[in-house]
């Protein structure tokens, strides 16, 4: 699988006290990136687990960076990235809602010094010029987030994109926390028997043609064909779910994907809903049935996206996620010239 790896020794977190770490630098084969040779000490994001990179799209190579520490027998950081050779660029991810590095608890500024020091060392002997990463939401991983912002921060790297991204708490009543114009809509869909209902994987072509059908209504496209939707569903089953809301009549009043990222999170991915529904705005019962989903789930987040559009914050989007009673919280990309 792998065409070449390398181990890096590295003195991580030696502002911390830390004992030495090693990376791991492993670059992909045609079935796609290196898995770690050491246990991952977290549950990897769907999007960094390397059968999911593997369905990622990318115009050159993939390295990927392991901070392992042998003590321990763990690895415990991890980052994946795309090479461009030909215009000598780089990213993370390669085509996933986001990439940048995932760490354990209780990885040190210094640890992921180690890291970064490995990778854009790496990187630069490739010939890549330039790295660029998105990184996930920071209501994933409060801490992690922060300390890798911090890390990137102290090593030059300039924050390319800031986005407010919303999210939902599972464990917060969601009706108490609704605006009062969502609550009377909430209460016009029971009323008219609109109810909540979680589709089986055959329904997703329809469910897919449905959710097109309201995005283009809107002006907008999806990010993703059918066939790699149907093949995700189809490779990663236990992460990947559809939703509805459905008339008295049975017909689809909202569809979504929504998509586990891990144990923690759950992705409302593809909320939709026709232009014929606006009275009953039924992504008010939609997101009431995942609130519920993700509860009983024992999951601490219900990431309701960003809102951004080409030319800027897309206004409405924003307010409708703060009238669901979203908390708002920050999405950061980099990038920086090697």
């Amino acid at each position: 699988m792998k065409s070449t790896n390398s181990l890096v020794a590295t003195e991580a977190g030696a502002a911390s006290g830390a004992a030495g770490l090693a990376v791991y630098v492993a670059a992909g084969g045609p079935e796609g990136p290196a898995p770690p040779r050491l246990p991952l000490a977290f549950e990897s994001f769907l999007y960094l687990r390397p059968a999911h990179q593997a369905l990622q799209p990318a115009a050159g190579p993939v390295l990927s960076f392991y901070l392992e520490n042998a003590a321990a027998g763990q690895t415990v950081a991890q980052l994946h990235v795309a090479l461009n050779t030909e215009s000598g660029r780089a990213r993370s991810p390669a085509q996933a809602p986001f990439g940048a590095v995932q760490l354990a608890a209780g990885v040190s500024i210094g640890q992921v010094h180690a890291l970064l020091d490995a990778a854009e060392s790496r990187l630069q002997q490739a010939g890549i010029r330039q790295l660029t990463m998105r990184g996930y939401p920071f209501a994933y991983d409060p801490a992690g987030a922060a300390t890798l912002a911090e890390a990137l921060r102290q090593r030059g790297y300039r924050v390319s994109l800031a986005e407010l991204n919303y999210h939902l708490d599972p464990a917060r009543d969601y009706e108490a926390h609704l605006h009062p114009s969502e609550r009377r809509r909430l209460h016009k869909c029971r009323r008219h028997g609109l109810h909540f209902e979680q589709e089986p994987p055959f329904l997703l072509p329809a469910a897919y043609d449905f959710i097109k059908t309201c995005r283009q209504e809107r002006g907008q496209e999806l990010s993703l064909p059918l066939e790699r939707v149907q093949e995700l569903f189809q490779r990663f089953p236990r992460e990947h779910f559809l939703f509805s809301v459905r008339e008295p009549d049975g017909g689809w009043a909202a569809v979504t994907v929504a998509i586990r990222v891990d144990e923690r999170v759950l992705y409302n991915f593809y909320p939709a809903s026709p232009l014929r529904c606006n009275s009953f705005s039924p992504v008010v019962l939609l997101n009431e049935g995942l609130h519920a989903f993700a509860r009983a789930s024992g999951m601490a987040v219900l990431d309701l996206g960003t809102s951004t559009l080409d030319s800027g914050p897309n206004a409405s989007l924003l307010r409708f996620k703060r009238h669901l009673g979203g908390v708002a919280g920050l999405r950061l990309s980099w990038e920086k010239a090697l």
